[in-house]
């Protein structure tokens, strides 16, 4: 089974406006599908994807019914495609939206500290985290260096570090490998902890040797294969995790056993 845990879409009505202004911050980064639910499910055929982690970030503390709405809805769309919504953490109504989210069946959340201009060490931050844990949802965070939002990183090593009792055990996901470009760091103050680390959009920019140095030393177990689709392709994502040469039961692990594990699949 291989599950990507880190991939992006939008509605049909807004991705052919969203991909090019999010491409622009990125530097004119390509987007590999077109944006849409479809343009995925075309691609997970493509590539031997069982299913797909859909990730929506509520920008603007305004923005979480609508988020939230459209991720319910897509629950019954299509059963390869897991979405999950989003809360801003400066809105008045997260409590009552991680309420509707859990009731609806939708299993976790996806934070972006740099669009959302918080820290995730704010202790603006520290109930949102009780109450994730008291529903047993998934706190997903980008983490690290965003390669659109100009510093400073609201989501470095060391700000998890500071909290790493706070977050949901064995339920947060720092997106890419802990900490895009921060791998040192990652390594230093986050191996062997429980939190779990998704492999997207890392391929190109990470050195093979230092992929295998932090899978050793914080456990295959706590790995998740993730694309960052649009701005990654999926197969590729997949090559980077079977070129590691990790053993068949860890290889199987990263690529969706350890996801099949978190959602109950398995």
């Amino acid at each position: 089974m291989i599950i990507d845990f880190h991939t992006h879409c939008f509605p049909d009505s807004l991705a052919a406006k969203a991909l090019p202004l999010l491409s622009k911050e990125a530097g004119d980064l390509s987007a590999h599908t077109d944006g849409t639910c479809a343009g995925l499910e075309k691609s997970m055929a493509e590539n031997g994807i069982d299913f797909s982690v859909m990730l929506q970030i509520a920008v603007k503390p305004t923005q979480n019914k609508t988020v939230n709405t459209w991720a319910i809805e897509r629950l019954e769309a299509n059963p390869k495609l897991i979405p999950f919504g989003s809360v801003h953490p400066k809105s008045d109504d997260w409590h009552s939206e991680l309420g509707r989210l859990a009731a609806a069946g939708v299993k976790g959340v996806k934070f972006h500290p740099e669009y959302q201009q918080t820290y995730v060490n704010d202790p603006i931050m520290f109930p949102i985290y009780d109450r994730l844990s008291e529903l047993g949802m998934i706190a997903v965070f980008h983490a690290g260096i965003d390669i659109g939002v100009a510093p400073p990183v609201r989501s470095r090593p060391e700000h998890f570090a500071e909290i790493i009792g706070r977050l949901p055990q064995g339920k947060t996901v720092l997106a890419h490998f802990g900490g895009w470009k921060l791998w040192d760091d990652v390594e230093r103050v986050l191996a062997g902890s429980h939190l779990l680390f998704d492999t997207s959009f890392c391929g190109p920019y990470m050195a093979k040797e230092a992929m295998l140095s932090l899978v050793s030393k914080h456990g295959a177990d706590k790995f998740l294969m993730g694309s960052d689709s649009p701005w990654a392709p999926q197969g590729e994502a997949v090559n980077d995790v079977k070129c590691l040469g990790l053993s068949d039961t860890d290889e199987s692990a990263v690529l969706g056993g350890n996801a099949a594990r978190l959602f109950g699949i398995l």
